[in-house]
């Protein structure tokens, strides 16, 4: 009868020296993209060769995706569970990550880049990108929809639209802090959308910008 084979932990200098080389890539894939980042450049800032890289992550593709998920890490850290909550805790979380993001921007750069180019043929960001919008959409939705059953609103419609906003909100404001931050209020500017488009959905108004746009 045959056996799975459990995949057991790496040791922890491999587990240790493996978090160095993506915190080196993160800084780098940020600063240059994924074309124009070599593995050279982040082989000689951890003070490895080419081939050493490859041994922990097998190619340049697997390393980036490796990379955005180590990103996505620093998001759920400090939660139960490391996962997102729902309801208004969602939306509370997302404002807090905001807020995080103000004194990292580094990662914001790294996503802010990698997630741009992810939309260019053959990239191989791009399906680590199309799910977590998709999930991101979803658990967003999740939450909108359990604060309306919780007031008794009713607007199944509009909820997909105040999802999608929402990341698109968070996003599109952190690439304008990073051009200005001088001028930008990442974290404010933020909370005062993420809030808008909640507001929206549980107390539909008559449209300020009236009925008859296309």
């Amino acid at each position: 009868m045959p056996t799975t084979r459990r995949r057991s932990s790496p040791r922890p200098e491999t587990a240790a020296r493996r978090r160095e080389i993506l915190q080196a890539a993160l800084e780098i894939f940020g600063q240059k993209g994924y074309n124009n980042g070599p593995l050279a450049e982040i082989a000689d800032q951890v003070e490895m060769t080419h081939a050493g890289i490859l041994h922990h992550f097998g190619s340049k593709d697997r390393l980036l995706v490796e990379v955005l998920r180590y990103r996505d890490e620093s998001d759920v850290e400090g939660l139960d569970e490391q996962h997102i909550p729902g309801g208004i805790e969602l939306f509370r979380h997302l404002v807090r990550t905001a807020f995080a993001n103000e004194s990292r921007p580094g990662i914001v750069q790294a996503y802010a880049v990698l997630s741009a180019e992810s939309v260019t043929d053959g990239n191989p960001g791009r399906s680590y990108f199309e799910e977590r919008y998709t999930v991101l959409r979803g658990e967003v939705a999740d939450a909108l929809r359990e604060m309306c059953r919780d007031r008794g609103v009713d607007e199944p419609a509009t909820v997909a639209r105040a999802s999608a906003s929402v990341l698109a909100v968070m996003d599109g404001l952190q690439v304008q802090w990073l051009l200005d931050r001088d001028n930008v209020e990442l974290a404010e500017a933020s909370r005062f959308a993420i809030e808008a488009i909640v507001t929206a959905v549980l107390d539909p108004r008559p449209s300020p910008l009236g009925d008859d746009l296309p």
